[in-house]
């Protein structure tokens, strides 16, 4: 990592010279002091003593623009809303459906699951490690008029904090860079909870002047450390409930563990390119009447996972065949090649894309690690060749959607995947979207083989695909938003009392509904979100609390003469109802199942935010309540929930 940070900053620096040499190109350059912000109001740009080139007219916030995955558009908004204080976090997500440990780069428990974007293909697993890293369709690609900047701070907990860089600057209007960097160092409230992650991600798209070639790519380097304390030991947890007084500096409490420590990497290197073969114009609308295209998709990821301990723990973990040695590292490599076609004509009502994907695959370790195990074999490792298409069409005011592939064979990655969306608009007033996914893929790989120093955690299986159905409906208006999924799953795979994977017999049967409605009365809003969830089969294996629900209350309104400032004041209540939650093993960096504890309480957190300009400041108490409150909130079975905490910090926007 630290010569990942090293080639950021020669790249940062050489961005930096271009950027310079872009503020001087051309005689017509204007000086442009104004900046319109996504709620359409003017926000002034005080670049003394610079000049600003303006690529194509008076430059709009519509021109700072964000293309997802999908190439779906967006636009950099430096607006303050309740949707924002909700993502400000480590992840920078809404985090609603999750139950946070209580240091920020820890796990997260949960308390609601989503299926209808689920991977093609299987994983390595420790998936408890994976909830902060960066997926291919999370990385944003950009295209700026001036060069961009966009700072996030937060500070840690007890020691330490989190800092989210991103500069982007197109070269040309064709041409955009993007550098960005997320590193947290956050020590903890308890013993052996340090967390050091870090996430890089350098991203760049280019075309030419009549789009007929266009290329985009990504290089990521993450890593994600944790001290690992086991949870509280008996005696200590017992003095956490009865809030003995002499335990209220939360360190002072013993932990499980007081020398273990997992370390999970991912390394990838991801670019797609097309080149347009036929292009015909409408000669009326001026734009593409129909095209084919050729491209290639390239992807190369590696990730690794290693849990070491010094000194062996059999009263958690049982019993161990070589107390001096560290468990070896776990190591997953995916290279895949996908070459398409694509065919763009009103005869197809949109886009039509044939698709062939080359998959190569290796999982496992260098040695046999424990001469218990009845393990032969070192390595899953195989290839596979699939079969696709994709569909995009517009029909008036309905958008469809359709991506399928299969894998003939009988590797670890056959199977099949099937993804279908509809959406209708109704101009500004609502839209409806429904969608049906079916998947059949591996479990994944750390379920099949496993190697360690401790005898039960060896083994090698040999498991059916897990073959997901999800129908889905949502409805968002201005009045109520709403979210219906319909999940069934057979041969679900998980983690049982014992550790041990296990494939369920039976079928799951999941339904979710999630509702928001937001009231709002002058400059106060109550955001309401309400999530419901049944298990009609399979609950003895699947958990999920039956209600979790959000409230928040809130004051808005501009603050001071001239109005230099949005101020945000209120509360959140957040409570979800009684549930087996999973246990946390720091061994495998796995939820496993549990019988004997019930986890379900409220929070309260008050928030104070305000925007100046395009920077908004965040200050946050989270659970106020816990001073005087009953001490029944964890985060899993043994590991507490965080006690009351002031945080703060800010989200910065620069236009050069």
């Amino acid at each position: 990592m630290k010569k990942t940070v090293f080639l950021t900053f020669v790249l940062f620096g050489f961005v930096l010279n271009s950027v310079y040499s872009q503020r001087k190109l051309g005689t017509g350059a204007k000086r442009e002091n104004t900046f319109v912000g996504a709620n359409g109001k003017i926000d002034t740009l005080r670049n003394t003593g610079f000049t600003k080139v303006v690529l194509s007219g008076k430059t709009k916030y519509t021109d700072y623009k964000i293309f997802s995955h999908k190439r779906d558009t967006t636009y950099i908004d430096t607006t303050l809303t309740i949707k924002k204080e909700y993502k400000f976090n480590y992840l920078r997500t809404d985090n609603f459906e999750l139950l946070a440990f209580h240091n920020q780069g820890q796990a997260f428990n949960n308390l609601g699951y989503s299926f209808n974007n689920i991977k093609q293909l299987p994983d390595i697993g420790f998936t408890a490690k994976q909830f902060s890293y960066l997926d291919i369709d999370e990385i944003k690609y950009y295209e700026v008029p001036t060069p961009t900047t966009e700072i996030l701070y937060r500070t840690g907990l007890q020691q330490g904090q989190v800092l989210d860089a991103l500069f982007t600057v197109n070269f040309s209007k064709r041409l955009n860079v993007s550098l960005s960097y997320k590193g947290l160092r956050s020590l903890g409230a308890y013993r052996r909870a340090l967390a050091s992650n870090g996430n890089f991600r350098g991203a760049f798209h280019y075309r030419t002047k009549e789009n007929q070639y266009e290329i985009r790519g990504h290089l990521t380097k993450q890593d994600f450390f944790n001290q690992e304390n086991g949870g509280l030991d008996a005696v200590a947890l017992e003095n956490f409930i009865t809030e003995n007084p002499n335990f209220d500096t939360r360190s002072r409490l013993d932990v499980n563990l007081t020398d273990a420590e997992n370390q999970f990497d991912g390394t990838r290197v991801y670019f797609e390119h097309s080149y347009k073969l036929l292009a015909n114009k409408d000669s009326i609308s001026k734009k593409d009447f129909s095209n084919l295209k050729i491209g290639h998709v390239f992807t190369s990821e590696t990730k690794s996972y290693n849990f070491t301990q010094r000194t062996a723990t059999t009263a958690i973990f049982g019993d161990i065949n070589d107390a001096s040695a560290d468990n070896k590292e776990a190591t997953n490599k995916i290279l895949n090649n996908e070459f398409n076609l694509e065919f763009n004509s009103k005869y197809v009502l949109g886009k039509f894309k044939a698709k062939t994907n080359l998959t190569q695959y290796s999982y496992g370790y260098d040695t046999i690690l424990n001469s218990n195990s009845s393990i032969n074999k070192l390595s899953l490792k195989g290839k596979a060749i699939s079969f696709g298409a994709d569909w995009n069409a517009k029909i008036k005011k309905f958008q469809l959607n359709a991506d399928a592939s299969i894998t003939p064979g009988n590797s670890r990655l056959s199977g099949n995947f099937l993804k279908g969306e509809a959406f209708y608009e109704k101009d500004s007033l609502f839209s409806v979207k429904g969608s049906l996914l079916i998947s059949s893929k591996s479990a994944n790989f750390n379920t099949l083989l496993h190697q360690s120093k401790y005898d039960d955690y060896n083994w090698q299986n040999d498991f059916s695909n897990v073959n997901t159905r999800d129908l889905g409906f949502t409805f968002n208006s201005k009045w109520i938003n709403a979210a219906l999924n319909f999940t069934n799953i057979d041969n679900y795979t998980y983690f049982d009392e014992s550790s041990a994977p296990q494939q369920f017999t039976d079928q799951i049967a999941y339904l979710k509904l999630k509702v928001n409605r937001e009231f709002k009365v002058g400059k106060f809003a109550l955001d309401n979100t309400l999530m419901y969830q049944n298990v009609s089969s399979g609950s003895t294996v699947f958990r999920v609390p039956e209600f979790t629900t959000r409230n928040t209350l809130y004051y808005m309104d501009y603050w001071f003469k001239g109005k230099p400032m949005l101020v945000q004041i209120g509360a959140t209540f957040k409570y979800f109802t009684k549930y087996n939650a999973n246990a946390y093993n720091p061994l495998l960096a796995e939820f496993t199942l549990q019988n004997d504890e019930e986890i379900g309480y409220p929070t309260f957190d008050v928030f104070f935010n305000a925007q100046v300009r395009r920077t908004r400041l965040y200050f946050k108490i989270d659970n106020v309540t816990s001073s005087f409150s009953e001490k029944n909130y964890f985060s899993a079975p043994n590991y507490p929930y965080r006690d009351f905490v002031i945080r703060f910090g800010l989200v910065w926007n620069w236009f050069i």
